[in-house]
Formats: structure tokens, C-alpha cells, sequence
């Protein structure tokens, strides 16, 4: 890949570290405290990263332990199209709030505007994907996310924070640019990452392409006051910590197809309303490739913890895990591990 010019967005080997070094340029160099909406909040405006490898798209912080079950369920919610309630809301409660009805939500339910076909058209993720195949080196695989009208309510709940995602395909190569019109340093930014690499790496496979860079450009990057000590404890933790080595994401099957989404889908489903519970074995006889398999054994570990009162997590379930999933498992609910013991 060509050297980048000295005005590119700063380049990190992970989210790990971008998201350190937002955390230090916010709290640290902020332009402006202002509380818009009566959210009291430090900002930065025009603040971009790039990621060398979006696969590493996790946080590994004892101060910020982060629910990673959350975080696939949201970016499944997003591939799948979805706009109910039910789902999101049963992962984080706090999504409620977003919902005119009770039922669904707008805004923010980026995969219908993403993922969704409509009255037999193809869904605009379909016509890029087209569009990358055929036509090299494009630069129109944009999918807009913010539509005219979004501002006609001003009393909307759920304004989306996402412009659009942007594909470029380079030298066998799978790059994406995001656009943010605003972003949570210590909470949206976390779960947005997460989702957006996902889906990036998910058309790499698709597309039989290796996986890029990926870009994240914001234009009002904030922190609410509220954030700001745990924000402190995370800059202090790494700082603490020198470095030192973190649990590695490991690589989506390129032969992945919508047929292993629509499964492991399917079986969060009958796992959120507690219709199932899984062994591994189980889940190993469902025709998923590993990477799946692992996956949806998070959707069981959250059965476990919603479902079984405070018993521990079943221990062949939470070994069965990738590491860096257990790892945060173990760090968002440390009562529920058997035997209270953490790996490092």
C-alpha cells in the first residue's frame, strides 16, 4: 500500500489503541464544553482514526469492561435488517428510549436502511455489492444512512448518528470509510466500531477480498461529564498496564454467507426467550463453522445470566468462548465466573 500522506487520519494497529488515544485527545485537548440537550459533555470537532487491522476491534480494559454479547447482538440487529425493539432492547434496556412506539426503532436501526430490500428491489448492501464486482476501483459503493428529513421532528428521540459507509476496493483489498455525524467517545464509539469492522470484514468474505483499513471520521466527537472518570481510570489502566498483550479477534471464515447469519439469527431468537439452552455440542451440530459456533455460545452465555438466577456460568460454556470474548465476559459479570477466577 502506498505510504500515507502526512494529513491522513493517525493509524492504529487496533481499536484498543484508537480508542486511548481518543479518550486522551478529548479529555485532554477539547475544543469546547457545551450540553447540548442538557448533556453536559466535553468536544472535539473533526476527529478521525484509521484502523490497520478492523479485526481488532475490541476494548481490553478492566476500567471499561464491556459487554461483548451486546455488541454482536447489535451488529446481527443490523445485518439482519431489523428495526424491532425487541431484540436491542432485550440486550440494553437504555434502547427503549429510542422508540416512538414501544414496538420499534427509526434512527438508529441502521440495517434497514443498510441490509433491507424493499417491494422486490434489491437492498442498497445488494446494488454496492454489484457495483464491487463489477465496475474495479470504484469509488460510488456508498451507503447513505442519514436522509433528508431526519431534522423535520425536533422532538425525534433518535436522530442517527451514522451518515453512511463507504467501500473501496484496492489492490484485492476491502477499505471502508465511515462518516459519523456525531459519536460518544466512552460509549457509541465502542459499540459503533465494533459493528461497522463486522460488516466491513463480512463483505471482504463475501466479496473474496482481504481485509483493508478502516477509517473512521467524526464530526462532533463529545464526552458526557458523567464518562469522564471512567474515561480518567482507562488512561491511567494503560498507562499502568505499558502495553502489555491482549486477547487477539480471530479471523471471520471466508466462507461465510448469509446462511450462517440467518442461523445463528435464528438461534438467538430461541435463546433470548429461553425456548433453548446450549452445550457446546449442541451448537457444534448446527451446521456453523466455528467462528459461528463461538459466537452464538454468547447469545447462551447471556440465556445464563438473564435466565438462571445467579447461578455460574456453565464452565465447558464459557471454555468454549474465543478468548478475547471470555475475557471480557469475565470482566462484565466477575460474579457469575465458576470459582471467581479470571484469565490474563
Amino acid at each position: 500500500m502506498p505510504n500515507s500522506p502526512a494529513f491522513a487520519p493517525p493509524a492504529f494497529a487496533s481499536f484498543h489503541d484508537a480508542y486511548l488515544g481518543v479518550l486522551k485527545h478529548v479529555t485532554g485537548s477539547f475544543q469546547y464544553a457545551n450540553a447540548p440537550r442538557g448533556n453536559d459533555s466535553r468536544e472535539c470537532i473533526g476527529v478521525s482514526f484509521q484502523l490497520t487491522d478492523p479485526r481488532q476491534r475490541s476494548v481490553f480494559l478492566d476500567a471499561r469492561p464491556v459487554n461483548p454479547v451486546y455488541h454482536l447482538a447489535e451488529a446481527l440487529w443490523y445485518l439482519g435488517g431489523r428495526t424491532d425493539l425487541a431484540m436491542i432492547g432485550h440486550y440494553a434496556p437504555t434502547r427503549r428510549a429510542d422508540s416512538r412506539d414501544g414496538v420499534t426503532i427509526d434512527g438508529s436501526a441502521y440495517g434497514a436502511r443498510i441490509f433491507a430490500a424493499r417491494d422486490d428491489v434489491l437492498s442498497p448492501y445488494s446494488r454496492v455489492l454489484e457495483l464491487l464486482r463489477s465496475e474495479k476501483n470504484s469509488k460510488r459503493a456508498f451507503l447513505p444512512v442519514f436522509r433528508p428529513g431526519e431534522l423535520d421532528d425536533p422532538n425525534s428521540p433518535d436522530v442517527p448518528c451514522l451518515l453512511g459507509l463507504h467501500f473501496l476496493e484496492r489492490e484485492e483489498q476491502l477499505h471502508m470509510v465511515t462518516y459519523m455525524r456525531a459519536n460518544d467517545a466512552d460509549r457509541g464509539l465502542v459499540a459503533d466500531v465494533y459493528s461497522f469492522t463486522l460488516i466491513q470484514e463480512l463483505t471482504a468474505a463475501l466479496l473474496g477480498l482481504h481485509l483493508g483499513t478502516y477509517t473512521h471520521h467524526v464530526g462532533s466527537m463529545h464526552l458526557g461529564t458523567r464518562s469522564l472518570p471512567r474515561a480518567e481510570r482507562s488512561i491511567a489502566e494503560a498507562a499502568a498496564d505499558g502495553g502489555g498483550a491482549r486477547p487477539v479477534v480471530t479471523e471471520m471464515p471466508l466462507d461465510t454467507a448469509w446462511s450462517h447469519i440467518r442461523t445463528v439469527l435464528t438461534h438467538e431468537h430461541l435463546l433470548r426467550t429461553n425456548q433453548v439452552q446450549y452445550a457446546p455440542r449442541d451448537v457444534a451440530g448446527l451446521g456453523l463453522p466455528r467462528y459461528w459456533q463461538r459466537a452464538l455460545l454468547l447469545f447462551e452465555v447471556h440465556r445464563q445470566i438473564t435466565f438462571c438466577a445467579a447461578d455460574p456460568i456453565d464452565p465447558d460454556v464459557l471454555a468454549a468462548l474465543e478468548p478475547w470474548a471470555r475475557w471480557q465476559v469475565e470482566r462484565r459479570w466477575p460474579s457469575r465466573i465458576p470459582n471467581g477466577g479470571m484469565a490474563r
